[in-house]
């Protein structure tokens, strides 16, 4: 715990303010305008004084709200979700993580819903009270084809060890190469890159990662699932009432979030840590980039990997955001249980079949 209130804090921090600066910067650019230009070289430093902004706005408690939970929300929602990045694999050799580190990982990042529904609640709003029912419906309803996808995942690599599942998707050193889950070329000796991620191990792993980002996007409250927060209808949703300090969290949990959640798809379905790059005959570009155990460049490498996946899928969810218009409340239920539900359950049919033929 102590680690991660050292490194992650500071680092989330900072991801925060570059992630919002790049998501102006990604938006303006699909709207063919420039974003933040004055503070700052080209407006790098527009976010910093925002944050700085926020830290000095009074700290507005409403006169009837319930001033104990009011204060302690915020800090409920983030915390569970900061507790979540302690359990990630950052490389072959660095590693916090447990045994069951997947169950513990979705169950305290689910607690969240606890502090927005206390946030809406203490409030004695009635946009507030509207915005929490929304997101309390919403988390709800992609927790079922989330926790599926995950257990496919879980079915087929048939372990909860994140770290585990990151090395079945490295370098392989028994003579083969698993090709859709099919062991062939038996000459080779060692071959790692993207031929050994879990999406290519497996075809059906692709469409269960695409429910499971569908689904992400819907727990971290993105656009076209913001609907707890939409400014046109609820003013600001349940945190109407949070100004200054207590928003700005309330907004890093957000972004915390969805950090999170492309950690772990990248850590489950793209390979985690491991290179893209195979093992060519003599050119063994998978082994010089992934660097060697007991070496410093096992970390550096499976940290550069992993972040540069990250930061794709982080890319991939602002793009969407700026895409696509906000769903109804009605269609985001719908597409829940009537669609990504159902064919998860399908695709965790199909995993537990073909992990069965393999065996």
């Amino acid at each position: 715990m102590l680690t991660t209130l050292l490194f992650i804090l500071p680092f989330l921090v900072f991801y925060t303010v570059m992630v919002v600066y790049a998501e102006r910067k990604i938006s303006a650019f699909m709207q063919d305008r420039l974003g933040p230009m004055e503070v700052g070289y080209y407006g790098i430093l527009q976010t910093v004084a925002d944050l700085l902004k926020l830290l000095q706005k009074e700290d507005l408690v409403p006169a009837t709200a319930n001033k104990f939970l009011f204060k302690a929300a915020p800090l409920l929602i983030f915390v569970p979700i900061f507790l979540g990045f302690s359990v990630l694999p950052l490389s072959a050799g660095w590693s916090f993580g447990f045994s069951s580190s997947l169950f513990f990982l979705l169950a305290i990042i689910s607690l969240d819903v606890i502090g927005i529904v206390i946030a809406g609640w203490a409030s004695n709003n009635k946009y507030s009270m509207l915005g929490t029912m929304r997101s309390v419906a919403q988390i709800i309803s992609y927790e079922v084809p989330l926790s599926i996808a995950v257990l496919c995942v879980c079915v087929f690599a048939q372990s909860l060890d994140l770290q585990e599942i990151s090395f079945q998707q490295g370098i392989l050193n028994d003579g083969v190469v698993p090709l859709f889950g099919i062991k062939v070329l038996p000459d080779v000796a060692a071959v790692g890159g993207m031929l050994t991620w879990n999406v290519f191990r497996m075809p059906a792993l692709f469409i269960v990662w695409i429910v499971f980002f569908i689904a992400s996007l819907a727990e971290s409250n993105r656009a076209p699932f913001d609907l707890p927060e939409a400014e046109s209808e609820l003013v600001a949703g349940y945190q109407t009432e949070y100004s200054g300090f207590r928003w700005a969290v309330i907004m890093l949990a957000e972004y915390a979030m969805m950090l999170l959640v492309s950690f772990v798809g990248v850590i489950l379905f793209w390979g985690s840590w491991n290179t893209p790059l195979p093992n060519i005959g003599s050119f063994l570009l998978a082994d010089w980039t992934t660097g060697q155990a007991g070496n410093w460049s096992l970390h550096v490498w499976g940290i550069f990997w992993l972040v540069l996946k990250t930061v794709c899928m982080i890319v991939l969810q602002i793009w969407i955001r700026w895409t696509y218009p906000r769903i109804r409340l009605d269609q985001l239920t719908s597409l829940s249980w009537k669609f990504l539900t159902p064919l998860a359950f399908v695709l965790l049919l199909v995993c537990a079949l073909w992990k069965l033929w393999l065996l």
